[in-house]
């Protein structure tokens, strides 16, 4: 099954949150910051008044409370409108 997003919305897989240790003590998962930053894996088709400027493969930046998160197939993604992320890395 694959996951098409509708009108402005683009899927992203978020990049892994980094595993800091502080001397020797191992963070656990509840206590890791959410990466914001990710890589776009599905985007919509726009709608008529904003055309999609992003797509598949896009490594982006977006707000740290943004977009919906969801599981499928094991794997984490976020759902969120196009005007939620905030830059294109280059």
């Amino acid at each position: 099954m694959k996951i098409q997003p509708l009108a402005d919305r683009v899927l992203i897989e978020p990049a892994a949150a980094e595993e800091k240790t502080i001397g020797g003590i191992i963070i656990p998962d509840t206590a890791k910051e959410k990466p914001l930053q990710g890589t776009v894996v599905a985007v919509g088709k726009g709608t008529k008044d904003e055309e999609m400027v992003l797509k598949a493969g896009d490594q982006v930046l977006y707000g740290k409370y943004a977009g919906t998160e969801l599981e499928h197939e094991g794997k984490k993604y976020l759902i969120m409108r196009q005007s939620d992320v905030v830059a294109v890395l280059a």
